[in-house]
């Protein structure tokens, strides 16, 4: 006589099954991660005043009243933008992201 009986999927053949599976697509996820960082962009910290005019004249248009204090050039294979970064009157921080001929790219 069975008094308790487990679901199906407890069963231990299927529930090797799913675990084998799940360390298989785990590994294989692992071995593309070092692949993928190469495509990641690169970003350095600049000070606010070896930002190209070009870049301070638009961030300064499109978000006026912001005191800009800190700035990142960011690489991202062939393209390069600046990121600058300041606060407005009332303490919201704002950030503007912009390529070296003044195209915008990002608003926050």
């Amino acid at each position: 006589m069975e008094i308790f009986r487990l679901p199906y999927f407890f069963n231990g053949e299927i529930l090797m099954k799913r675990v084998s599976v799940v360390v298989v697509l785990s590994s294989a996820m692992l071995g593309f991660l070092p692949g993928c960082t190469e495509a990641l962009e690169e970003t350095e910290m600049v000070a606010i005043e070896n930002v190209p005019d070009s870049v301070m004249s638009v961030a300064e248009e499109k978000l006026p009243g912001v005191k800009f204090d800190t700035a990142w050039i960011e690489k991202d294979g062939e393209e390069t933008f600046y990121e600058v970064r300041g606060k407005t009157a009332d303490g919201k921080t704002r950030d503007i992201k912009v390529s070296p001929q003044g195209e915008v790219m990002e608003i926050d």
